[in-house]
């Protein structure tokens, strides 16, 4: 499928309100309601949009053109209720149940951590329980913040309470920062989470750490979730709960190319905040992320 002439679109491609005929699509959640510290995010998939334009087609690392071999098009955003967070949930679920009815994969543009919640369930709809690679600043496990169960900060506790991922099968990389308590990463490290912080992924390649994980994973459906704030803020600050310490554009180029084998079914990138970041670096990593995610899908060879 060809380009279209138009900016309004993730590099430019067709537009259409709809799935048919795709093997995969871009699409935004422009939500924020679930964010605790600093909101903007809910401009985040307008801005990484606009700095996608300047993404050519052809990849010179893997020699493909993604758009050779697959179908892809901007499919617009989600109306997500901005007032209700359950209602948002509960319209971001039953729009990727019906994105993905045929198998098209989803790449998201968020939009706080809030949105991966729902679209766990619809890919659980879809193909039962997933594994899941998370890359993240923060572990989001928390079972509630001031009694909301659905923020940004839970939405891999209530994925796991509704067996929406398998934890034997989940990874999380470039953990850091400050913390409420002493137990860190306890509770997901006793439910089966492999967890490995930003301190581990210093001054070294995490290509093998890559490779590892593809023999962990096999040919299981796997949905990968990258959060911008695992990349350190020096390089990304528009961003809502930015921690340094953090990966770098390369580490986060390792690990996603790294994936490029394994069964992706669907792919998000959320947390740019761009009123952060007035340079629009950070949404600018966001597009080249996502173009990457696109280049390690099954279907493209």
């Amino acid at each position: 499928m060809h380009r279209s002439g138009g900016i309004a679109s993730f590099m430019r491609l067709p537009i259409q309100n709809n799935t048919q005929g795709l093997d995969a699509c871009f699409l935004g959640i422009p939500l924020d309601t679930g964010t605790s510290n600093r909101p903007g995010t809910r401009f985040g998939p307008r801005q990484i949009r606009c700095e996608s334009t300047s993404i050519r087609p052809f990849h010179p690392i893997h020699r493909i053109s993604p758009f050779n071999f697959i179908n892809v098009a901007d499919v617009g955003d989600v109306p997500a209720n901005p007032y209700n967070l359950q209602e948002a949930c509960d319209i971001i679920r039953e729009k990727y149940n019906e994105l993905i009815r045929d198998n098209c994969i989803t790449l998201t543009m968020g939009g706080d951590h809030t949105i991966t919640y729902p679209i766990l369930q619809a890919i659980k709809n879809r193909y039962g329980r997933v594994c899941l690679l998370h890359i993240d600043a923060h572990g989001d496990v928390t079972n509630s913040y001031q009694d909301s169960k659905i923020t940004h900060g839970t939405p891999f506790y209530r994925s796991l309470e509704e067996d929406l991922i398998d934890p034997t099968q989940t990874v999380q990389i470039g953990l850091r920062g400050s913390c409420h308590t002493a137990e860190v990463y306890d509770w997901q490290i006793e439910k089966g989470f492999e967890v490995i912080p930003a301190e581990e992924c210093w001054h070294k390649s995490l290509s093998p750490l890559m490779k590892k994980i593809r023999q962990k994973f096999g040919d299981l459906p796997v949905y990968l979730s990258f959060d911008i704030d695992a990349i350190d803020p020096g390089f990304c600050p528009g961003t809502g709960t930015p921690e340094i310490g953090g990966l770098t554009p390369i580490q986060a180029l390792e690990i996603i190319r790294g994936c490029k084998g394994l069964n992706l079914v669907g792919c998000d990138v959320v947390e740019v905040s761009p009123p952060y970041d007035f340079g629009g670096t950070t949404a600018l990593t966001a597009s080249h992320l996502l173009f990457e995610m696109l280049c390690v899908l099954p279907k493209v060879k």
